[in-house]
C-alpha cells in the first residue's frame, strides 16, 4: 500500500529478484580504539520539558541545518527508495550505469507496485531512477493513481554497504570512498541514512547533530527522542538516544553505536505533553 508522505522520506522495503554481484571490496575490521576520538564535547542534556517539546511537536522534525533530501519538495505524494541484495540487509552499489539500469528493471519488475519509465538523473553519490508508479482504486489514503517514485542505487566510489545488516542499529555502518572524508561529507552520509531508518515508535525526532574528530577519526552523533505507546490508558516511554557513528578517515570504514541516554515516561493532558506523575 502505499503512504502519503509529506516532507519526510521513508525507505521502502525493496528486494531484488535478480542475482546481484557484491562490490569487491568487504568490510575491514578496524580497531577503533587504537586512535579514539578527543573526547565527545561535553553538551548538556535536554530537559524533560525541552525534550517534550519537541518529541511531541508535529512540525518538528530535525534540528536546523540538518540533512534535506534533493527530493523533499517534490509535490504531492512520492517515494525514494534504494535497490538492496536479495537479503534486503544493504543497499547495492555500482560505477557502471549500465549495471545499475539492470538492477533497477529486475527491482522494478519484481515488485507489487511497480511503473513505466520517465527517465534517469545521477551525482557523486548515486544514480537515481524515476518512475510513475500505478495503483488501484482499492488504495484510500491516496489522491492520485499515480506519483513519482525515485529508485536509487548507491556509486561504490562513494560508498559500499555490502556487509551492513540495516535491521541493527549498532555495528558496521558501510565504507564510504568518497574523498576528501571532510566533516560536512561524514555529517551528510549519517544524517542521510536517518530518514531510511525505521523505529517502531509513536514519534522520533533529532534533538541534536554534532560531530568532534582526531587526527584518524570522525565522529557524527545524533541525539534522538522516541517515543513508544505502552497501551491504552498509559503513559509513553520517552527515550533520549545517542547515535554514536565513527568513521576511520583513512579507510573509510563506519562503526555505530546506539545507546539510550535516559529514560521516563510521558502523557498528553488536554494536548500538552508533561512528564507522567512520580517521575521528575
Amino acid at each position: 500500500m502505499k503512504n502519503r508522505i509529506r516532507g519526510l522520506i521513508r525507505l521502502l522495503g525493496i528486494a531484488l529478484i535478480a542475482v546481484a554481484c557484491k562490490s569487491e571490496q568487504s568490510p575491514v575490521t578496524t580497531d577503533f580504539n587504537e586512535d579514539p576520538v578527543q573526547a565527545q564535547p561535553q553538551r548538556p542534556m535536554p530537559s524533560n520539558d525541552e525534550v517534550l517539546s519537541k518529541l511531541y511537536d508535529p512540525d518538528y522534525s530535525v534540528p536546523d541545518n540538518f540533512y534535506v533530501d534533493e527530493r523533499a519538495n517534490t509535490p504531492g505524494s512520492y517515494t525514494v527508495y534504494h535497490v538492496k541484495d536479495e537479503s534486503v540487509s544493504y543497499e547495492l552499489c555500482t560505477d557502471d550505469l549500465s549495471v545499475a539500469t539492470a538492477w533497477e528493471e529486475a527491482d522494478n519488475a519484481s515488485r507489487h507496485v511497480n511503473g513505466y519509465f520517465v527517465g534517469s538523473t545521477e551525482n557523486t553519490r548515486y544514480f537515481e531512477f524515476i518512475r510513475e508508479l500505478s495503483y488501484t482504486d482499492s488504495v484510500s489514503n491516496v489522491d492520485d493513481l499515480t506519483s513519482p517514485g525515485f529508485s536509487r542505487v548507491f556509486k561504490c566510489s562513494y560508498v559500499v554497504r555490502d556487509g551492513v545488516d540495516r535491521s541493527l542499529l549498532t555495528g558496521y555502518a558501510g565504507t564510504i570512498n568518497a574523498r576528501p572524508l571532510s566533516d560536512d561529507l561524514f555529517r551528510e552520509y549519517v544524517e542521510y541514512f536517518w530518514q531510511f531508518t525505521f523505529f517502531n515508535v509513536r514519534a522520533r525526532k533529532v534533538l541534536e547533530s554534532f560531530g568532534t574528530s582526531s587526527a584518524t577519526h570522525r565522529q557524527r552523533i545524533l541525539l534522538l527522542a522516541l517515543a513508544t505507546r505502552q497501551g491504552d490508558a498509559q503513559c509513553d516511554l520517552v527515550e533520549v538516544v545517542a547515535w554514536t557513528f565513527t568513521v576511520d578517515i583513512a579507510s573509510g570504514q563506519v562503526e555505530s553505536q546506539f545507546t539510550t541516554s535516559q529514560s521516563f515516561t510521558a502523557e498528553l493532558v488536554g494536548g500538552v505533553p508533561q512528564v507522567c506523575a512520580g517521575e521528575g
